[in-house]
């Protein structure tokens, strides 16, 4: 709305003119750029509707967000293992009812069969008398209380967990940062050492060549190293200094209870187990969370590294000497190649020394191809990959990698990278020709802000990085600068 005032200056000539007043503004115009005025005004108004559209179709789009379908795939896969289990249960239960009460019946007309067998006998003989027809009487009177009696079959009840219940959590505003996570977002450039120290050791606060990483974000954060050079796993809260032995720990060897040089471990949390790369036993072992007694050997006679499942509960593990990365579903034996598999070399259809993996919700795999200085992607089902990362030669140019190891990808579609030999974590947008130095890159030392043959990398729900410094023998924590 505006108001006529008489002459006075214009606010945007500056002459004296008969004006108008804009109430929103309080400046006045002239006639002429009270046209202009309301003109910008328009243009102002055109903008913010636009933003309100805008926003408005991304509100439409979050239910096809790619972490709620994430979520929701595994959810349907809860589901499904759950009606499979229970399913599998009541089968077993009715097989073994009819297998009981077949039993029962059998012995009955076993003796019934005697019974009826003797009773020809003597009438074919004509040898009988009163007291032997008292006694098939009674004897066809105990199969027939025999056969009546009530059954001693019960159903048991047991009461407790069998099969794990689920939850959907809905993080506070202050919680949800990994999900707000932008092609710009800084990290703190000072880490916190949170696991370890820079002397290597083999009590429950040291760690000796540590290598992969996992995350755990549960009720209470929890971590897990794979200790190599202690070969043994260990578990970390968030919140306490010292860590446990969960894996492991018993000396190098291949007993069931022990481990040789661990490079990997992930959690599976359908059935609350870790899944290690027991790399110098060469094979894949799955250990109880439950029950520390509980492991068994899941794939034999892999030279494996790297480790990590889809939301299907399928595993990939990459084989360093056959330059592959097999899919194992549940149940295989052989697996199938969903990377390389055609020796070594650098050909797009080639690894060579595939250490870390990571597979994303469209499952297209990702490889740190340590050897030739590069990350590749595979899509599902692809028979070469593309280089998404490097691939220009070894070196310290934001173009180039110098043998990578840990790779994580988050739902933007951002990759990262642990560069080790240049001491630095690297980001890489998609499509991009160079990366841009995350956390890191000043040099190898033991500072807050200098990393040390970076290997194992994760990321957890708030978007903090964790980073195990190799050559430090310790996990850095880089916080996520929220400023």
């Amino acid at each position: 709305m505006t108001t006529e005032t008489g002459k006075s200056r214009c606010f945007t000539c500056d002459k004296e003119k008969r004006t108008v007043r804009c109430e929103g503004c309080l400046q006045t115009y002239c006639y002429d750029h009270l046209t202009d005025h309301r003109q910008e005004l328009n243009k102002q108004l055109d903008h913010i509707t636009l933003n309100y559209d805008r926003f408005r179709r991304a509100l439409n789009e979050q239910t096809n967000h790619p972490q709620i379908i994430l979520l929701t795939k595994q959810i349907n896969k809860w589901e499904l293992d759950a009606i499979n289990k229970i399913q599998q249960t009541a089968s077993e239960c009715r097989q073994l009812l009819l297998e009981i009460k077949n039993e029962h019946s059998s012995n009955i007309k076993i003796n019934l069969e005697k019974l009826t067998e003797q009773l020809g006998d003597i009438r074919q003989e004509n040898d009988f008398n009163e007291i032997d027809l008292q006694q098939f009487k009674d004897k066809l009177a105990q199969l027939q209380q025999e056969l009546n009696k009530p059954s001693n079959i019960s159903i048991q009840k047991e009461y407790t967990s069998y099969v794990n219940k689920i939850s959907v959590v809905a993080s506070s505003e202050a919680d949800s940062s990994f999900l707000n996570i932008h092609n710009n977002t800084k990290w703190k450039q000072s880490g916190t050492t949170i696991i370890g120290v820079s002397l290597p050791g083999n009590q429950p606060g040291q760690l000796y060549d540590p290598r992969g990483i996992c995350i755990h974000d549960a009720d209470e954060q929890m971590i897990y190293i794979a200790d190599l050079g202690n070969h043994r796993i260990m578990e970390w809260k968030c919140s306490t200094n010292t860590g446990q032995v969960v894996a492991g720990g018993n000396g190098q060897g291949n007993r069931m209870d022990q481990l040789d040089r661990p490079t990997n471990v992930i959690i599976d949390k359908m059935d609350d187990s870790l899944i290690i790369s027991d790399w110098g036993n060469s094979r894949v072992v799955r250990w109880s969370l439950r029950n520390n007694e509980d492991q068994q050997t899941i794939i034999f006679n892999i030279d494996c590294c790297g480790l990590t499942m889809d939301h299907n509960g399928d595993l990939y593990v990459s084989d360093l000497v056959k330059n592959e990365v097999r899919r194992w579903k549940d149940g295989d034996t052989n697996g199938i190649v969903v990377a390389g598999g055609n020796g070594e070399g650098d050909t797009l259809n080639q690894l060579n020394y595939p250490s870390y993996i990571f597979v994303d919700e469209d499952q297209s795999v990702y490889v740190s191809d340590t050897l030739n200085h590069r990350v590749m992607k595979w899509p599902k089902g692809a028979k070469e990959g593309m280089i998404v990362a490097g691939g220009q030669g070894q070196g310290n140019s934001l173009s180039q990698l110098s043998c990578p190891m840990g790779v994580i990808v988050d739902y933007l579609g951002n990759l990262y990278v642990a560069d080790f030999y240049n001491h630095r974590i690297v980001r890489w947008a998609p499509g991009a020709r160079k990366g841009s130095i995350v956390v890191g890159g000043n040099g190898q030392g033991t500072q807050p802000d200098q990393l040390n043959g970076p290997t194992g990398l994760s990321m957890d729900q708030h978007g903090n990085l964790y980073v195990v410094n190799r050559g430090n023998h310790d996990v850095h924590k880089f916080d996520i600068d929220l400023n």
